[in-house]
């Protein structure tokens, strides 16, 4: 009931906002939320021989919740303005940069796709793309974490 109200709360707090905001969240929620709780009920299912509707309520809803307050945040306040000059300047701006790097690199994804297909492409080849573009980032971020992990440890940050 809690989280039921709080997301009523912040709806009211997005304004006219609000259907945007909601279907982003509800996007990043599905993508992210729908794996974990489809395979959680499968497994309780599979154990139990019922349905964990509680859990997967709460749960969902608290991450739709969360959602929607990154993408109030993210759309009313501006970082760089935030931030003022005496402090570090430096997290919003690597948190752009790197944001806006994701973007291109999402962007070309999508440009060499279209270049593939003389046609709209299909459901099937959207999903391999997306399969690819994912292993893709997958890679890219394991390889940024093992370099940044050889860099700690040559400083002396853990042995």
């Amino acid at each position: 009931m809690w989280l039921a109200a709080g997301l009523g709360a912040v709806l009211v707090l997005c304004g006219l906002e609000a259907g945007r905001l909601l279907r982003r969240a509800l996007l990043a929620t599905l993508a992210f939320s729908g794996t974990v709780s489809l395979a959680y009920m499968a497994y309780f299912w599979w154990q139990t021989g019922n349905l964990p509707l509680d859990w997967l309520l709460t749960v969902n809803l608290r991450v739709l919740l969360m959602a929607l307050l990154t993408f109030l945040f993210i759309a009313r306040v501006n970082l760089f303005r935030r931030w003022r000059f005496p402090a570090p300047v430096l997290p919003p701006v690597l948190a752009v940069s790197q944001s806006l790097g994701l973007r291109r690199t999402l962007e070309e994804f999508r440009l060499g796709l279209q270049s593939r297909c003389p046609r709209p492409a299909g459901l099937s080849a959207r999903y391999r793309a997306t399969a690819h573009a994912a292993a893709w980032l997958l890679d890219r971020a394991l390889a940024n974490a093992h370099e940044s992990a050889q860099a700690m440890q040559s400083r002396g940050v853990f042995k």
